[in-house]
């Protein structure tokens, strides 16, 4: 237990029950109090609220590998960034993808070249233990594809090896069974200048003993680098690997009659998203191989394209003390929008400034460009929200949906203003609905399951189908503004979300950690619009959360959650995740069980003084089993959000 809580003296949850709710909900009235105080400190003078968003190493690594490649950068900041990266070191002597997680072979491989890069010898004891933890995982020849084209660039494997990614993907039309639109906006924007960097082929010679030819099984000679075919002749990923031989055979002869053609297309599309963005997609895959795509290109040093690139790659970065870390991209509006809701929600008048500034800032940031979402929907207007501070080419459903919830709690000095620009969200978004009801976050109806098995897709996010979280979200959204079951757009939205139910009354989470946040999101989406809580889907999904609770009160589920379903439900309780169970139930009707006063209990409990909370696992999701998310405000506006549900509920209850 926290001794700074002002909740300290709450020492588990059965004392809150017979005759304690009264006592619980005054408490939950001081902590609803010190949590506003705190979200309004964390406020920026310009109105918006952007919490640190935190990841695993290998963007440090990454980080390292970059600057060395283009030999730009300082040795204190890689020695920085290196001590980063020990201090996430696994007691195994790997590396994991999120807290606590197991240790991760291309997360592994890439710490372990990272910090041989920033000047660490092969006898350092923690690379000796790295070394031996990687060799048990399968070597070298086990991680991502792209871990092995950097490795590539510094003659650590072989560009046959690795499958290929040729520009020429580029030049197929927009109607064409397999082209760029049919994949992710965001493996899109990772995989034009990966293809550049595929047909320059950069490399650098290194010191033998920088390289990592110790992490091959057998020696680097003896080791299988190709991928290995599926034992079933017939199969689609054997497809796409007999046209990855067929490619890799082509760039040997050099027959590639179009390459010159896709590499100025290709050029022509990257810098093209340069323009209202905070770098390519404003992501750091993105950002990052764009800038290595740009040296290939032939760009100096100082070409004022490069320098930008640059400029807003280290904006990433955050420097204390001896350490370095990057951030995957900002969050701005998300924080802003959830954190508007929030306080709202909590009671803070409509018209207080500190709110209108922050919907200020927030409507002055909506999408009036069409971007690579207009491809698949030509009807649609731009409208849209994004994730950062700018990135105009790829608004997404989920934040502008969010946002419109947020601005749903302010009253903006311009009304009409603030009206017709939440009107046009809402067209955009409906325009967005994707076949089967949901909704997806960038693009409509991006759902070619057999892309999955294109050799290049490992990094398991190569599309962006309708998820149940974004679908239900929409729907609370939705009905903040009025619509109801009859809109059409609603039936298919509900239909689709009874459909992907899971057997134990469980809803997956594709942006969140996982089951209890796509639980508890489709649950409030269907409280929102209408449907009769005693709706079996309803209540199977209640009884889950209920039996996944844990015997402190609180909810958790590891990212491991992803790799073995079984584990769905199943971790240490954090406030987010308790956040969120405890929201899913209230929206169920749950006030009779004493879950969620446990739940509430759990949240006073672990509150620190200032009103805030530690949180020290990763609750979001970026590619599931692969990359993961450590929102650093989950922890402040959730349990806010629980806080209020219950206040209400609890006052309601009183009052009748």
């Amino acid at each position: 237990m926290d001794t700074n809580s002002p909740e300290s003296s709450l020492t588990s949850a059965p004392q809150l029950r017979f005759g304690k709710i009264d006592d619980l909900a005054s408490r939950v009235a001081v902590s609803i109090d010190a949590t506003r105080k705190y979200l309004f400190s964390q406020q920026h003078e310009d109105g918006y609220w952007c919490g640190e968003l935190e990841a695993d190493t290998t963007l440090e690594s990454d980080y390292i590998l970059l600057h060395m490649l283009l030999g730009t950068g300082s040795q204190e900041r890689f020695q920085k960034a290196a001590n980063h990266i020990l201090r996430h070191q696994n007691e195994d002597g790997g590396w994991s993808i999120y807290a606590d997680g197991p240790s991760n072979v291309s997360a592994s491989v890439k710490a372990y070249f990272g910090l041989k890069l920033a000047g660490y010898s092969a006898d350092h004891p923690a690379l000796a233990r790295a070394r031996k933890k990687i060799l048990d995982l399968g070597g070298v020849t086990e991680v991502n594809t792209f871990t092995k084209i950097y490795l590539c660039f510094f003659g650590q494997y072989d560009y046959d090896a690795v499958p290929a990614i040729p520009p020429e993907i580029v030049l197929f039309p927009n109607w064409f069974w397999f082209n760029i639109y049919e994949i992710s906006s965001w493996s899109r924007a990772i995989l034009v200048p990966l293809s550049i960097c595929y047909a320059k082929k950069p490399f650098k010679k290194i010191p033998r003993e920088m390289g990592v030819e110790e992490l091959f099984v057998g020696g680097m000679e003896k080791s299988r680098m190709h991928l290995h075919w599926n034992k079933k002749l017939v199969s689609w990923r054997n497809f796409f690997l007999v046209l990855d031989r067929m490619t890799h055979w082509f760039e040997r002869v050099h027959i590639r009659p179009l390459r010159s053609i896709a590499l100025r297309k290709a050029e022509k599309w990257m810098l093209e998203r340069f323009e209202m963005s905070d770098g390519l997609a404003a992501i750091y895959p993105a950002m990052m191989n764009a800038i290595i795509a740009l040296r290939c290109l032939g760009y100096s040093a100082d070409d004022p394209q490069l320098i930008r690139a640059l400029d807003e790659f280290e904006k990433l970065g955050i420097e204390e003390g001896d350490t370095f870390r990057m951030q995957p991209c900002t969050s701005p509006v998300w924080d802003t929008a959830y954190a508007m809701f929030a306080l709202g929600e909590s009671g803070v008048p409509a018209n207080d400034p500190r709110m209108v500034k922050s919907a200020d800032w927030t409507l002055q940031k909506q999408v009036r460009k069409a971007g690579d979402w207009k491809v698949k929907n030509r009807s649609g207007q731009p409208a849209g929200w994004y994730f950062e501070f700018n990135n105009e080419f790829y608004p997404d459903v989920d934040d502008t949906a969010m946002v419109c919830l947020g601005l749903s709690r302010v009253e903006h000095p311009n009304g009409r203003y603030q009206s017709e620009s939440v009107q046009r969200a809402m067209d955009w978004i409906l325009s967005m609905q994707c076949k089967n009801g949901g909704w997806a976050s960038f693009d409509k109806d991006n759902d070619k399951m057999v892309f999955q098995h294109i050799p290049f897709a490992d990094h398991n996010a190569m599309l962006d189908p309708p998820t149940v979280d974004i679908t239900g979200r929409i729907l609370e959204m939705l009905a903040t503004y009025g619509y109801d079951q009859s809109h059409p757009a609603v039936k298919r939205a509900i239909a689709f979300i009874r459909k992907e139910q899971e057997p134990d009354g469980s809803w997956f989470g594709r942006w969140g950690v996982n089951y209890v946040y796509g639980t508890a999101l489709v649950l409030r989406g269907l409280e929102a619009i209408g449907l009769d809580l005693h709706e079996p889907c309803i209540q199977q999904g209640a009884e889950w959360l209920r039996m996944v609770q844990n015997p402190d009160g609180g909810w958790g589920e590891t990212c491991g959650s992803y790799d073995d379903p079984s584990t769905r439900g199943v971790g240490p309780s954090t406030c987010s995740q308790t956040a969120w169970a405890i929201l899913g139930l209230l929206a169920a009707n749950d006030t009779r069980s004493d879950s969620v006063a446990r739940g509430i209990a759990y949240l006073l409990r672990t509150q620190k003084k200032d009103g805030s909370w530690d949180e020290p696992y990763f609750t979001g999701t970026g590619f599931p089993c692969v990359f993961y998310l450590m929102y650093h405000l989950y922890r402040q506006y959730f349990p806010l959000l629980a806080f209020t549900a219950y206040a209400k509920i609890m006052a309601a209850s009183g009052s009748n």
